[in-house]
């Protein structure tokens, strides 16, 4: 992860590893390459919890492939495979 003047550049939750913590800085579910549409994908990971301004953690990753992965998303604990993880930005 680079950081730039001090701050963490942004990149897609999907591709960090356990125990990276950051903030959420938006959805790009268009560049998940997800089985859902990108307002269904979008509109599931809002319920979810995935808010602009969130705080979360990667608590574990699968076994095999590291997918899924374990967030904490502010108080809660969610599953969620790493492809719709892509559409998560954080920073």
């Amino acid at each position: 992860m680079s950081k730039v003047n001090g701050t963490k550049q942004p990149l897609p939750l999907g591709l960090v590893r356990r125990g990276y913590s950051g903030v959420i800085q938006h959805l790009s579910a268009g560049e998940a390459g997800s089985a859902l549409d990108d307002v269904e994908l979008e509109s599931r990971l809002i319920e979810l919890g995935f808010v602009e301004g969130a705080r979360v953690e990667v608590l574990h990753e699968g076994i095999v492939g590291g997918d899924p992965i374990a967030v904490r998303v502010e108080n809660v604990t969610i599953a969620v495979r790493r492809r719709e993880a892509m559409a998560i930005i954080v920073a």
